[in-house]
């Protein structure tokens, strides 16, 4: 019989840029993974997203416009416990708490109401070959145009959908800005979406893939480690955790190997791909709030 105890979690931030997450490590094991990037020190607004690793805070969208969003690459004010970053049309605040051993971080995001985002907590993770994640049975995962090759039947053309949470201009419809003419994302059943198995990481293969899956919550299982991300909102707000399996197929001419689990709000990559409910959208309030759990456990 297999049992387990929880192993307490410390994170470590660097504020000055981007609040990013450098460090969560608990057990004598860093969960985090890392690389050196000399430009992650010197980006502005607007600035293409270096990957040195960690988690970034990604809002109010991940891929498209700004890449990986604006928090990211602005400095942010206050002390690693509660911090605060604002941007052009929001002001982002986080409180870090520890409950039982598990890293919480709470947040508030202020925008004027209807205010439409998406936000993910892209946490890159240092994993072996043989780490797995695990997420319930038949949920359904959206697929992006980098898997392609990898999927069992040919990728759809985009076909026009309703306006999404917030209109990314005339004649643009959610649908339409899929690469060559095809749709932006294609939906199967975890954990063998379309025929591709994204449930074991395995050793580098020169693919990479992105999928969102539409759960709040996965454990990832590593030798006798586990870690667990859960996202937590208000009723009404899509929860989604987002997958980035890249086992040396990005970027191309100087791949290496990274592995993103971000638990998110929203269900899509780029916000203007968002249709009815895939975005999260700031009430009458003003304000939205939100909580990441993170909790690790080891078998004994």
């Amino acid at each position: 019989m297999v049992t387990t105890s929880r192993v307490p979690l410390h994170a470590r931030f660097d504020l000055p840029h981007g609040g990013r997450w450098v460090s969560l490590s608990g057990g004598g094991r860093e969960w985090l993974w890392s690389r050196p990037d000399p430009a992650r020190a010197t980006v502005t607004p607007g600035s293409a997203f270096v990957d040195a690793g960690g988690l970034e805070e990604c809002v109010p969208t991940v891929r498209g416009t700004p890449d990986h969003g604006e928090a990211w690459a602005r400095p942010w004010s206050g002390a690693p416990a509660e911090a605060a970053v604002t941007c052009d049309a929001f002001e982002l605040r986080r409180t870090v708490t520890r409950e039982a051993g598990a890293v919480v971080a709470g947040y508030r995001l202020a925008a004027d109401p209807g205010y439409a985002f998406v936000w993910a907590a892209h946490a890159l993770l240092d994993l072996s070959a043989h780490a797995r994640i695990v997420a319930p049975t038949d949920t359904p995962v959206r697929l992006y145009p980098e898997a392609a090759p990898l999927l069992d039947g040919p990728w759809p053309p985009a076909t026009p959908r309703l306006l999404p949470a917030r209109d990314p201009g005339p004649g643009r419809r959610a649908g339409a800005r899929g690469q060559d003419g095809r749709a932006p994302f294609v939906e199967g059943r975890w954990p063998v979406p379309l025929g591709l198995p994204l449930d074991r990481l395995g050793p580098d293969d020169g693919t990479a893939a992105g999928a969102v899956l539409r759960c709040p919550a996965v454990r990832v299982e590593d030798g006798r480690d586990a870690l667990d991300l859960r996202v937590e909102a208000p009723d009404g707000v899509p929860l989604s955790t987002a997958l980035w399996r890249n086992l040396g197929g990005f970027p191309e001419g100087a791949p290496y190997r990274s592995v993103g689990v971000e638990p998110m709000l929203g269900a899509v990559f780029d916000l203007a791909e968002a249709g009815p409910g895939d975005a999260a959208v700031v009430p009458s309030s003003g304000e939205l709030t939100w909580r990441l759990v993170l909790a690790a456990e080891r078998m004994v």
